[in-house]
């Protein structure tokens, strides 16, 4: 059985380049994108020398009304400065939130990627069996460290496929049905065996490990898609 562990490493190796591109991209366009922003705004100070020209330029300006008025303009020039100061904090906040929200998107996109590229190979190579073995007497089979409750028939049906898998065949509808029957397959349907073969798929429950361990194969029949050296019968 093809091992898929090796060739999972390709798509690993993808996403991490494409991890490291992502990431420079985002540092670049946020990086930019900040810049612009601080350079559009004003001066802090931009105000306050505005008021200090008007102090400068209207020395006539002495009576104690025109004095209060400017003194009033100097405070509002502090509290722009104060204003346009917390603006630029508030904006530096955003841009690494907006960091760290982007990267975080990135890496599920390529944890995502991986794992679809990984059940792929899954799909491609069968499921990974180190033992099968099957308890006749109990109903019992143990998959890897997994074990079914099966019902007596999807215990025969499984039987067969195993017995046929040691001995390399492909089993049809008909065949199975003879065998668990004890009838010739001439006399048996085709769609006999494939009822057992789903309910054996249905008995197992997790579709993923019925489908990959119970393969069909087009217009010749069925057979477990397993290693017959890991298959045990007791």
């Amino acid at each position: 059985m093809p091992d898929v562990t090796s060739s999972a490493t390709e798509p690993t190796r993808g996403g991490s380049r494409i991890v490291a591109f992502g990431l420079g991209a985002i540092v670049l366009i946020l990086l930019v994108t900040g810049l612009a922003l601080f350079w559009s705004l004003p001066d802090a100070n931009a105000f306050n020398d505005r008021v200090e020209r008007i102090f400068i330029e209207n020395d006539a300006l002495t009576s104690g009304n025109q004095i209060k008025l400017l003194e009033i303009l100097a405070q509002s020039g502090t509290a722009f400065s104060d204003t346009l100061s917390s603006y630029r904090m508030v904006i530096f906040v955003l841009l690494v939130f907006a960091t760290a929200l982007l990267i975080a998107a990135l890496v599920f996109l390529v944890m995502l990627i991986g794992l679809n590229r990984r059940m792929a190979q899954v799909e491609q190579a069968g499921i990974q069996v180190n033992s099968l073995l099957i308890s006749r007497d109990q109903n019992l089979v143990y998959l890897n460290n997994m074990e079914f409750k099966l019902t007596e028939a999807a215990i025969e049906t499984l039987s067969v496929l195993a017995e046929a898998r040691m001995d390399d065949d492909v089993l049809s509808g008909a065949e199975i049905e003879a065998m668990i029957s004890g009838r010739s397959a001439s006399d048996c349907d085709e769609a006999a065996g494939a009822t057992r073969i789903k309910r054996l798929r249905d008995t197992l429950g997790n579709q993923m490990v019925s489908d990959l361990l119970v393969r069909n194969i087009a217009r010749k029949g069925y057979m477990l898609s397993i290693d017959k050296d890991v298959i045990r019968m007791v």
